[in-house]
């Protein structure tokens, strides 16, 4: 396949991340000028966390395929004494598929395991300041260095429509490649509706987070 087709839509994929640059600034007007967008970053939230979701069922997909496939490697290999590459394979990139695409719903849910020292001292404002203090400083750099440091290696990889480096595996090491981008944009989308909801309560046009604080009364946990 021709790489210049590659080249292309890199090319245009970078415009459109370019285009979008200015809905990351969304939470900090919110916040600047309450009243002003919320409708539109109430939208936004509902169109994101949708996004979420989406991604959350392709890993639950995903899951299904990594506990039929890994049932089918060991029974064939110890009832049967074979073994397929492709089918360990499909185990990895199930397993790949599962973390990368659901890690953003994750984020979306508070899911993540955390270790909070000092965010269960703070009240709901401070809280709140920290997720869209943190989202921007920490989640949005790391994103974006995932997707624009592998960028030559994943247009080579699709130029080549690379395969697997074994005989019997699977030809479709350039998808498994590309879930590198996937989550780092789905988590990007993930952290904007934690910037906008956190963004919102600040501004007191959303209800206080329902996840509790560990060590607070009346809650659950939001921190281990």
């Amino acid at each position: 396949m021709d790489p210049t087709f590659f080249l292309y839509l890199g090319a245009w994929l970078k415009v459109l991340g370019v285009l979008c640059l200015p809905l990351f600034a969304v939470p900090l007007v919110t916040l600047a000028f309450p009243g002003l967008i919320d409708r539109f970053a109430k939208r936004m939230i509902a169109f994101l966390d949708v996004l979420s979701g989406g991604a959350l069922g392709l890993a639950i997909a995903s899951a299904l395929i990594l506990v039929l496939a890994q049932l089918a490697v060991v029974i064939l290999r110890y009832a049967f004494g074979l073994s397929f590459t492709w089918l360990s394979e499909i185990v990895i990139y199930a397993f790949a598929a599962m973390f990368m695409l659901g890690s953003a719903a994750a984020l979306r849910d508070d899911a993540h395991v955390r270790v909070d020292i000092l965010r269960p001292r703070f009240g709901e404002a401070g809280r709140n300041w920290i997720e869209l203090v943190g989202t921007y400083l920490f989640l949005f750099p790391i994103c974006l260095r995932l997707i624009t440091n592998g960028e030559q290696g994943l247009t080579r990889s699709w130029s080549l429509l690379e395969g697997s480096r074994e005989s019997d595996g699977l030809p479709i090491l350039f998808l498994f490649k590309t879930l590198v981008p996937v989550f780092a944009v789905l988590l990007m989308t993930a952290g904007l509706s934690v910037a906008l909801k956190a963004a919102l309560r600040l501004t007191g046009k959303l209800p206080p987070a329902a996840t509790p604080i560990e060590g607070e009364t009346g809650g659950g946990h939001d921190g281990v």
